[in-house]
């Protein structure tokens, strides 16, 4: 078995995650395996249980999977996949890393492939029959995998061949996997004793049927509830470009005539930015902020309460005081107090500057004739107004620059720049929907690195957001295996023949996922349980983020930020305003999140009572000192991230941890004067890009960076005050 398809087995069933896309490995418990002639059958009819072919290496058969088909291939590579763990268990020679664990990386390859698709229909193609399949096999797949975790015999071999790494010859990588897989086994149970080993399978079980639940709830209240626009004074302050994507979001509704905002945060935040109509921001508004909170059959405050009580009690049965204590120990943090630490050094300086956004927001509104005080509805609307006021910018000024191809075209000038890496288009591979395109990944040598697919657009059955995907991760311990990522995003389409124009964080995201993306491509390691993105949640954000950085550089919004009509690129007037308003609104943005991460962190250290979710939402935020005028960014009945699957859960806090190593690694560019210095580009590459989980993620980025950072580069770029004394982290 794979370490890593454990990880997607489960997490699968449940939606990835959204800014990144790998769930860790879960704890699950044993289920009967598929009877061998459901496998046959499946082997011979079934196009995801046949090794991927065509170009590259073999490409997923999206244009042959059916929702049919799903079923039969997981029982099938499930049951290939008991198989091969009996035949290690079944092995009498003594326990080898070669005949253990190099054995148990062979093992679930079909399962792995299926899994990989079984995804993307999950994240991307959720339809109503999809559903009723992911509802069925979410808790039989999590059975599947304690099946194999609780396994004694193998973990008697795994236990063997850990305590020997070090003295039998191992290289620093296979040494590193044993660790690995050794780790996850114990801390997924495999030491309990049969009652607790039953306890955990148990909910493992229930919380996979709950994550996914939870996931298809918050799709359907995006699927099906918008907001409709019915005249054109209800378009107020909206740009064209906008007007003609809700005009045609309306005619994918069969609303010919109308206009929709789609419940997606794409389509939101624009609306709130720009709508001049206070009363239509405020439905867009509370329709958005209340997915899963409608007390109706889509409701997820219930299935919060269960999930957070199952996930404490798992805990226990594992030794750990919280979930929280056992999320977190396998991280960078190590510690929730660590990590809580962390954001409590932030939340103050954060708060205080919102306090200054809102009453520079305050006098606008005054100066406009609104005597309410600013409610969350009106902050986009009037900081945009404040950042034309101080800094002459306005984000409509913007988006004329900002088209959705060109800032692609931008992703692979720096990946070029930066890592060597080379896109172009290929024709004749297969994709799941019309709107995905398929790039070929070269190195400057002309070598073949992998394959990207792009899917940039909103439509219904797909989740909203943006995430990585990797269906291939890159190895070579059995030859050279290439891998294969996408990007998802979730923008409105544009009208026919017209460009999609996205708004500056728009931006910033695409360039966020694409480098989880990069992160993938740049992997060079042998095995593929420790390849691309598959490390600790709290490192995994540091290629994303970092990258973020490069979409500000004069040399890329030269190249690239060009006006949709005229072809001119963006005036250095304008560059220089986005410069200076660089930490405009970090106040906003930092207690968003800020408070969607200690929420995250503070109710899973909940132990020893039912956590209501509203209650819990009111009294912490409260007790926070949260500023009445904005809400946390994802509020916990939609917070897919931490309920729909265990990945993010305590874990949420990762993207402020990864963000101090990040502003603090584009301070080396800074300090060589050069955002593509190519001695600091080449140590990035070899230190963070490219070693996945071979080391130690503090020893890869103090290879890097030659030291630990430290929070000062976090506050600066911020604008925050500085800590008294930046002490590094541990």
């Amino acid at each position: 078995m794979r370490a890593i398809s454990l990880c997607i087995l489960i997490g699968m069933a449940a939606t990835a995650c959204h800014e990144a896309a790998k769930p860790d490995t879960p704890a699950a418990a044993p289920a009967p395996a598929a009877q061998p002639s459901t496998a046959t059958e499946a082997k011979v009819e079934n196009p995801l249980t046949q090794p991927w072919t065509g170009p590259f290496g073999g490409v997923p058969p999206f244009d042959r999977v059916k929702v049919e088909h799903f079923k039969s291939a997981l029982e099938a590579g499930m049951a290939e996949q008991l198989a091969a763990i009996e035949r290690i268990v079944a092995n009498p020679e003594p326990p080898t890393f070669q005949n253990t664990i190099r054995e148990m990386e062979r093992s679930g390859r079909t399962l792995d492939r299926v899994a990989r698709v079984y995804g993307v229909w999950s994240s991307a193609m959720s339809t109503e029959d999809f559903q009723k399949v992911e509802q069925e096999m979410a808790p039989k797949l999590a059975a599947f995998a304690d099946q194999i975790v609780q396994n004694p015999r193998l973990f008697a071999r795994i236990e063997a061949v850990y305590e020997k790494r070090g003295s039998s010859g191992l290289t620093p990588e296979e040494q590193r996997l044993a660790w690995l897989v050794r780790t996850n086994f114990v801390r997924a149970g495999a030491k309990l004793d049969e009652a607790a080993k039953k306890r955990v399978a148990e909910i493992n079980q229930r919380l996979a049927t709950l994550t996914t639940q939870f996931s298809q709830n918050v799709l359907g209240d995006e699927n099906e509830r918008f907001t409709v626009l019915e005249k054109a004074e209800d378009l107020a302050g909206l740009s064209d470009a906008l007007k003609a994507a809700f005009a045609a979001a309306a005619e994918e509704k069969k609303l010919s005539g109308k206009w929709v905002v789609p419940n997606t945060r794409s389509a939101v935040e624009p609306f709130l930015t720009f709508s001049t109509r206070r009363d239509l921001r405020k439905k867009v508004w509370e329709e958005f902020v209340t997915r899963g909170d409608h007390g109706d059959a889509r409701d997820n405050k219930a299935a919060i309460a269960e999930i957070l009580s199952l996930r404490a009690e798992r805990a226990k049965l594992l030794g750990y005081p919280s979930h929280a204590h056992w999320r977190v120990e396998d991280s960078m943090a190590k510690t929730p107090e660590a990590a809580m630490d962390l954001m409590l050094k932030v939340w103050p300086a954060a708060v205080a500057r919102v306090r200054e956004e809102v009453a520079d927001m305050q006098k606008v509104a005054a100066r406009e004739g609104q005597k309410d005080p600013i409610a969350p509805w009106d902050y986009r609307y009037y900081q945009e107004k404040v950042r034309k006021e101080k800094y002459d910018l306005d984000e409509n000024e913007l988006k004329p620059y900002l088209q959705l191809d060109k800032l692609r075209e931008a992703m692979f000038f720096v990946a070029g720049k930066l890592f060597d890496l080379h896109f172009s288009p290929v024709e004749g591979v297969p994709v799941y929907h019309p709107d995905v395109t398929v790039y070929e990944v070269k190195d400057g040598a002309g070598k073949h690195v992998g394959l990207w697919y792009f899917d940039p657009y909103a439509r219904p059955n797909k989740q909203s957001g943006a995430w990585m995907n990797a269906y291939r991760d890159q190895e070579r311990f059995d030859g050279e295996i290439p891998t294969i990522v996408s990007n998802n995003a979730n923008f409105v389409k544009a009208a026919p023949g017209q460009p999609v124009l996205i708004g500056w964080d728009d931006a910033e995201t695409m360039f966020h996922e694409f480098g989880h993306a990069l992160h993938g491509l740049c992997s060079n390691v042998t095995y593929p349980s420790l390849s691309g993105t598959s490390v600790v949640r709290d490192f995994v954000e540091l290629p994303s983020q970092v990258l973020e950085h490069w979409l500000s550089v004069p040399e890329v919004l030269e190249k690239f930020a060009l006006h949709h009509q005229t072809g001119a690129p963006m005036p250095e007037a304008l560059r220089k305003k986005i410069e200076r308003a660089s930490r405009f609104n970090q106040g906003f943005a930092t207690v968003e999140y800020l408070a969607s991460g200690l929420m995250d962190m503070k109710a899973h250290l909940v132990t020893d009572r039912p956590v209501d979710a509203a209650a819990f939402e009111k009294e912490t935020l409260s007790a926070l000192g949260m500023p009445r005028e904005m809400v946390m960014r994802h509020r916990f009945p939609h917070f897919l991230h931490i309920f729909g699957g265990d990945g993010y859960s305590a874990g949420y806090y990762s993207y402020l941890w990864a963000d101090t190593l990040s502003a603090d690694a584009f301070e080396a560019f800074l300090e060589a004067k050069n955002p593509f210095d190519p001695e600091v580009a080449a140590r990035l590459k070899k230190h963070v890009f490219s070693v996945g989980n071979t080391v130690d993620p503090a020893e890869a980025y103090r290879a890097f960076r030659g030291r630990d950072a430290g929070i000062g580069a976090l506050m600066r770029e911020r604008g925050f005050p500085e800590p008294k004394t930046d002490a590094k982290k541990k």
